[in-house]
């Protein structure tokens, strides 16, 4: 008689370490949407992130028109604090004993604002400082 446990059910199981007991599509589209959006993806700046911040950007310039660079910039490290944040919330809940655990969202949070604070400045610092170009003479150092 074949095994009718849930984690018998689904094909891709197989493939996953012991350790990763739970597949949860809910927790990898959060992991794969946040690594789209995270520092961790080395092309999303050009296609994903950077189409954000612009469209923030705009949208800070129609309140008040000097506001484009400065709502680029906050555009910009809002999408990568998204990103790492989805990233955790979907990893954390694929890891062996996550239910278990109790979580602390809070300090969660704070990891997240504090890893894409630090990502943005250095990018911010480095365009400042001409080692990246900037498209944009707002931006320019």
């Amino acid at each position: 008689m074949p095994d009718a446990s849930p984690q018998s059910r689904h094909p891709l199981r197989r493939f996953l370490p012991a350790g990763l007991a739970r597949l949860e599509p809910r927790a990898l589209l959060l992991v794969g949407l946040g690594w789209l959006l995270s520092p961790l993806c080395w092309w999303n700046d050009l296609i994903i992130n950077l189409p954000l911040a612009w469209g923030f950007a705009k949208l800070a310039q129609l309140l008040q028109p000097g506001w484009f660079s400065p709502g680029l910039v906050l555009g910009y490290w809002l999408s990568n604090v998204l990103g790492i944040v989805l990233m955790q919330s979907g990893a954390l809940a694929l890891l062996p004993g996550a239910g278990e655990a109790p979580r602390n969202p809070r300090r969660e949070l704070l990891v997240g604002l504090a890893t894409s604070t630090a990502y943005t400045l250095a990018v911010v610092a480095l365009v400042k400082l001409g080692i990246l170009q900037s498209p944009l003479p707002e931006l320019g150092g």
